[in-house]
């Protein structure tokens, strides 16, 4: 069974409720179609004008029956939301007039059903920028408690059934945070043990990875990989994690072994945590094209409920696939 169908079974078992806030695209539209008949979610909200979504629908051929279709701007939730909006923000100095405007805005109605349990998750970005759909979410949904960034993983499946998990692996961050602190590399870690918790379902094996192993090489990149583990282990103990690690005495047994032979994860991490975005995008990337590696995501993580955001040039089957990625998160 492959990764996509193993997280569609987990969303047909779940039966969590799911918001679409881009009614109005067409590719979102036909995929909400698509997760009402495979049985992916209880219920599928598609946001938008109702004169709009149903012509979106009729344009694209697809049926609404099943769909839920509410309109922001009129809904009789508008109010109660708004208020909501307003307490969450009324630090930062925001009116209730502004909170009411804003959220009538579709991100934010949908982030909004999610915070008050209206909705288990979201699934945005086929026309939306990802900074809009962070915006939405930050301000919305939030990160969960202890957690102050939000990151971003990648599922990696591979062909090498002896490594990881049967050839599957945790890749983070290689979307979100460009050069991340000692203490944001320490929570992509964390929140990484979480998605291989849920997503590969084994118990997590961290490496933070550098271009040292234990002392190998010195230099701030190096120091900073170090304090993150030191951050890591204080807060979360019970996470088996190691680094500085180079990728192959992560992975690798024999590597693991000779080079870093006192670790309780090396030769054997299933969760790879990269210094940086330019070593994560970079990373994913090779083990995508040059070893024919299925790629899923970027799947968003450190939320306090689940949100993703979608490549706007996402297929049909692409978006199906990530809400169920997304719901499975809801029941984790």
């Amino acid at each position: 069974m492959t990764f996509a169908e193993k997280m569609k079974k987990k969303a047909i078992q779940l039966q969590k409720n799911l918001v679409l806030p881009e009614g109005t695209e067409p590719r979102t539209v036909a995929a909400a179609r698509r997760i009402v008949d495979e049985k992916l979610a209880a219920q599928v909200t598609l946001l938008g004008k109702t004169d709009a979504v149903i012509s979106t629908a009729e344009e694209a051929g697809v049926s609404l029956e099943g769909i839920h279709v509410i309109d922001p701007e009129t809904s009789e939730m508008r109010e109660a939301y708004a208020h909501h909006y307003w307490e969450l923000r009324k630090h930062k100095g925001m009116t209730e007039e502004e909170a009411y405007q804003l959220i009538g805005e579709q991100l934010k109605f949908g982030a909004m059903m999610v915070n008050l349990g209206d909705a288990d998750a979201m699934v945005a970005g086929a026309e939306n920028t990802t900074g809009n759909v962070l915006v939405a979410s930050f301000q919305i949904i939030r990160t969960k408690p202890g957690i102050k960034s939000a990151s971003s993983c990648f599922v990696m499946a591979t062909d090498k059934t002896d490594l990881g998990v049967n050839g599957s692996f945790i890749f983070s961050d290689c979307a979100t945070i460009p050069d991340p602190t000692a203490e944001q590399l320490a929570e992509i870690a964390e929140a990484s043990a979480e998605s291989c918790k849920t997503f590969l379902e084994v118990e997590p094996a961290v490496a933070l990875l550098s271009y040292s192993t234990k002392g190998s090489a010195k230099g701030p990149m190096v120091d900073k990989v170090t304090e993150a583990l030191k951050i890591l282990q204080e807060k979360r103990p019970d996470i088996a994690s190691d680094g500085e690690l180079q990728l192959d005495a992560a992975i690798i047994e024999s590597v693991g072994q000779s080079k870093a032979p006192n670790s309780p994860i090396a030769g054997k991490a299933n969760v790879l945590v990269f210094p940086d975005l330019q070593a994560g995008n970079i990373g994913y990337k090779l083990v995508q094209r040059l070893a024919g590696a299925e790629a899923f995501g970027p799947i968003l993580q450190g939320f306090a409920k689940p949100v993703s955001d979608l490549s706007r040039g996402c297929s049909i089957e692409d978006i199906v696939v990530t809400s169920a990625i997304t719901l499975a998160q809801a029941g984790a």
